[in-house]
Order: C-alpha cells, then sequence, then structure tokens
C-alpha cells in the first residue's frame, strides 16, 4: 500500500507539519532584498526534516513529565518532593553536562570512526549558526543537539526510579552528572556515533541499549551499593510497599506512551512519511501487546489483575521495540511487545526474590526488556545478524555496570550516599527538603463505613396505602 497516496490521518499530519515549516522559517520564500526565491525540493525537504525532529524534541522532553509522575505515583508520599526535585534537576544537568562534554564525546568526528573513544573538545560548536547543517546534512547541528541533549537526561532518569526513597539528593546528582557527561556518550558513542560497534554491524534504532540499558546497568549497581529501603525485606519476607497514588502513575504511563512516539519517531532523522508511519504503528503494537502479556502473566501468577505491573507491561513493550522499530514488522513487533509483557512480571517477581529493591520496577523495564528488545533485532530483523547484537549488549553491561558500580562505591565513600533511618522513616520531603508535596492531608486508611442494622425482633412498621399517611405507633 503507498501511504502517499492515500487521503491517511498520517499524510495530512506530515502535510501540517511541512506547510508549519514553511511558515516557520523567516526568508523561506523570499530573498533578503525582499524580492520573491522559488524554494528547492532540498530547502523544502530541510524545513520539514528539521521542523518534525523539533516536534519529536518536544515529545521527548514531555517523557520527563512521565516519569515524574510514574515514580511518584509508585512511591511513597512522604518521598515525593523529592523525587520530583530529582527528575527536574536530572533534566537541568543532563542538558547542561552533555552540552559542556557529551555530545563531544558522542559525536567526535569522522577521526574516531570505528574506535572506541574520541573527544571533539569540550562545549558545543561556538561557530554553529541557525541553519548549519550537522554531521547529517538532513537537519541543523543545534536541532541534533537538543533532540541528542534530551535523550541523554532519560538514562539518568531510569536510575532515579530504582534508588528512590532512601537515596541522598546530592550524591544523586553528582552521580547523574557524571553518568550523562561521560559514561552515556561512549557507550553512545560506540554506535550512533560511528564507533566499533557500529563497524560490527550491531544495530540499535532508537536506544532499547544505548539509553535503556545504559540506564538499567547503572539502577542495578545503585541499588546494590545502597541496599533495599527499610523494611522491605524482613525474616525472608518480602513486604509489600504500596505507592500512593496509582491514577498519577497512569498518567505518567500515557505521557510516556505519547512521548515514545517522538522518542521513536523522531529516531528516523527526517519526516518520511512512510518510515515514521511503520515506527508509530511497531510501537503502538508493542506496547499494546505488552499490556496483555503483563496483564494474563501477573493474573495467573498473582490470581487478581496488578495494575501496577499491568502499566509496567506497557513501558516494557516500549523499551522492548525501540531497539527494531523500524526493522521489525507489525505481526513481529507485537511479538516482541508480548513477550517483553511477560518478562517484566516474571522480571520484576524475580529481582525481588534476590533481594534487590526496585520501588518503580525501572531494572525490569529498561534492562531487561532493554536486552531482550535488542537481541530480537537479531531474530526478527531481515539482515540483521544475532551475535553482533549479543556482543553489543555484553559489552554495554561490562562497561555500564562496572563504571556506575565504581561511581557509586567512590560516592559512598567520600560523601555519603544513603540517608539516615530516622530521616528515611520520616520522608526525604521533610529530611532533604523541609517541606512536603500534601501539606495538610493524610495518607491513611479510611475505616469501614458501618450501617446500622434494626435489632431482628424489633417489628417492622407497615407501609401505608398510596394516597394515605402513616399513623405514629401508639405511645409516641
Amino acid at each position: 500500500m503507498n501511504l502517499l497516496n492515500k487521503p491517511t490521518a498520517t499524510r495530512r499530519l506530515f502535510a501540517l507539519i511541512g506547510f508549519l515549516a514553511l511558515l516557520a522559517v523567516p526568508g523561506a520564500a523570499f530573498a533578503a532584498d525582499g524580492q520573491s526565491q522559488a524554494l528547492t525540493s532540498d530547502d523544502v525537504l530541510f524545513y520539514v526534516n528539521n521542523t518534525w525532529m523539533l516536534v519529536a524534541t518536544i515529545l521527548v522532553f514531555i517523557m520527563h513529565m512521565g516519569f515524574s509522575a510514574l515514580e511518584s505515583g509508585f512511591t511513597r508520599a512522604k518521598n515525593t518532593v523529592n523525587i520530583l526535585f530529582k527528575n527536574v534537576g536530572i533534566l537541568a544537568i543532563g542538558i547542561l553536562t552533555y552540552a559542556l562534554v557529551g555530545f563531544s564525546l558522542m559525536y567526535p568526528g569522522a577521526e574516531a570512526a570505528g574506535g572506541v573513544f574520541g573527544f571533539a573538545g569540550f562545549g558545543v560548536d561556538p561557530g554553529a549558526e541557525g541553519l548549519t547543517a550537522a554531521y547529517n546534512p538532513g537537519y541543523t547541528y543545534w536541532t541534533d543537539f537538543i533532540f541528542q541533549a534530551m535523550f541523554a537526561a532519560t538514562a539518568a532518569t531510569i536510575v532515579s526510579g530504582a534508588v528512590a526513597e532512601r537515596i541522598k539528593l546530592k550524591p544523586f546528582l553528582l552521580f547523574s552528572a557524571l553518568y550523562v557527561a561521560v559514561v552515556y556518550p561512549i557507550v553512545g558513542m560506540w554506535h550512533w556515533g560511528g564507533g566499533w560497534l557500529a563497524e560490527l554491524g550491531f544495530y540499535d534504532f532508537a536506544g532499547s541499549t544505548i539509553v535503556h540499558s545504559v540506564g538499567g546497568w547503572a539502577a542495578v549497581a545503585g541499588v546494590m551499593v545502597l541496599g533495599p529501603r527499610l523494611g522491605k525485606y524482613t525474616d525472608d519476607k518480602i513486604n509489600d510497599i504500596k505507592g500512593h497514588n496509582l491514577p498519577l502513575a497512569a498518567l505518567g504511563v500515557f505521557l510516556l506512551w505519547f512521548g515514545w512516539f517522538g522518542f521513536n519517531g523522531g529516531s528516523v532523522l527526517s519526516a518520511d512519511p512512510a518510515a515514521v508511519s511503520t515506527v508509530f504503528v511497531t510501537t503502538s503494537f508493542a506496547a499494546a501487546a505488552g499490556i496483555a502479556g503483563a496483564m494474563v502473566t501477573s493474573w495467573i501468577v498473582q490470581d487478581k489483575p496488578d495494575l501496577g505491573m499491568v502499566l509496567n507491561g506497557a513501558l516494557a513493550g516500549l523499551v522492548g521495540i525501540t531497539a527494531g522499530a523500524d526493522v521489525i514488522s507489525a505481526f513481529d513487533s507485537i511479538i516482541v511487545g508480548g513477550v517483553s509483557g511477560v518478562m517484566v512480571v516474571l522480571a520484576v517477581l524475580g529481582i525481588d526474590r534476590i533481594k534487590l529493591d526496585d520501588p518503580v520496577g525501572a531494572i525490569a523495564v529498561h534492562l531487561v526488556c532493554g536486552i531482550w528488545g535488542t537481541l530480537a533485532v537479531g531474530i526478527f530483523a531481515p539482515g540483521q545478524a544475532f551475535l553482533p547484537q549479543l556482543i553489543g549488549v555484553a559489552a554495554t553491561a561490562a562497561f555500564c555496570f562496572s563504571t556506575s558500580f565504581a561511581l557509586f562505591t567512590a560516592i559512598k565513600a567520600v560523601m555519603g550516599l544513603r540517608v539516615d533511618e530516622q530521616e528515611e522513616l520520616e520522608g526525604l520531603d521533610i529530611g532533604e527538603h523541609g517541606m512536603e508535596a500534601y501539606a495538610g492531608f493524610q495518607f491513611e486508611p479510611q475505616p469501614a463505613l458501618e450501617v446500622p442494622r434494626r435489632p431482628v425482633h424489633e417489628p417492622q412498621p407497615a407501609l401505608a396505602p398510596l394516597g394515605t399517611t402513616a399513623q405514629a405507633p401508639a405511645g409516641e
């Protein structure tokens, strides 16, 4: 089916993007002297591609709203301010450190092609102007930077959920800065920057490994160094510490799914309607199948359908398809998403059994399903080999876990990592920030309402016939 010959919603969407692109570019149709100047087809394509990638950047930014809501909802009310502060801080730190160091590490230039490490210098290109082309001439340098910066911040956000409710704020922000500035860009350079994994034939379209597994391995290291929350594991028993707001968590998942259209769709790096619409479909199919897989699995394993598992099932499907959203067929994307949904439930339960305390299920979603999605490219995608995918997964695991564990251990030795017991019990909102998210509200279970019942021996009053007035019993 030729999408360009059908009046579909997708075609109309990209026509609108193209129209807005032309309106948004001053001087697109007129020269500096005011004389009309015809746009070439290359000019139009350049403007449309840039506009779509900037829209995708906005969608990826919205994902940070989703992460904030999801993490807040899955944790206790007394830690909500801390959760939100970390997510805001990660975004700010991520953009600035990626500009200072990360972008040049990730895209060092042609001289580092096929290598393990390269560096183009501190800071972004000071000579880049508004229409300066990126290494890919299809869009501008600044479009490329801001789109990639949003991805970089995502890796640290994944860690935030896994270490929630017991980590000190300053050490966490320091770790996030170092991780986004150095660790994430080096792995990204291996593939997206033309490094050795790209030469090997490894393929990761939008980051099942490069973003999600990179964050997932750091989450494992952080949880191991930090230890579980107080009361989570007692006498070989796993205690369920429930989050305070499932509606907020559900809203977060919807925002993440919405943003994922930019995360995956923007990774096409153009506004090609055939490619972008295909990615939209595989992304949605995988998310839907992830929900179905998690729903059925949790229903079987836990006897009841678990909303928390289902929400993570949607994210599991999205993470799983991210590596191959453009090369895996629509049918196979359902398989990838369905398997992700099953895996996330089993992984959440299994991770709990080995006493790795992850309040939001970040390790199961981003690491386990990120690995699966990357390997699935070698299984389902035509022309993609399995061995390079396996090597890429193993190399990422070795580098990211070792560096993350070393960073967390060093930070713990120098400035401490975990809040004290009293602060953890009272909540990090008061201890770390001196404020509450819900001042004046109490989150306590309400007692069941008792409906007064008439004694059995007490006679029931007779109903008065219609049109008459009931008489009171004698003596009243």
